[in-house]
């Protein structure tokens, strides 16, 4: 009667691909953006602006990932829902509207 098999699942393998405690791309996105902001304008209330940028970004993140490390991709899922599916009896109907 026991004969399933024991598969262990590492946790590597499963864990969210998360960079500096955030998602990864969203984290550098902003990194990229606090960086682009600091050197193209080369002012000292832009450097400290970007900073702030970068830092607050970062915290919110964090924030973000501790809650769900895949928010992201459940938000990107949900803007591809429509904002209202409408009732059909049957599958096999016509999608044509009336």
């Amino acid at each position: 009667m026991e004969d399933r098999r024991m598969i262990p699942i590492h946790s590597a393998i499963n864990r969210p691909n998360l960079f500096m405690g955030g998602d990864r791309e969203l984290v550098m996105f902003t990194a990229l953006l606090a960086v682009a902001l600091i050197f193209a304008a080369q002012e000292w209330f832009a450097c400290v602006f970007g900073v702030v940028l970068w830092t607050v970004a970062l915290y919110l993140l964090r924030l973000m990932a501790k809650n769900d490390p895949q928010l992201r991709h459940v938000y990107l899922r949900h803007r591809r829902y429509k904002a209202f599916y409408p009732a059909q009896s049957t599958p096999f109907k016509s999608l044509k509207q009336p």
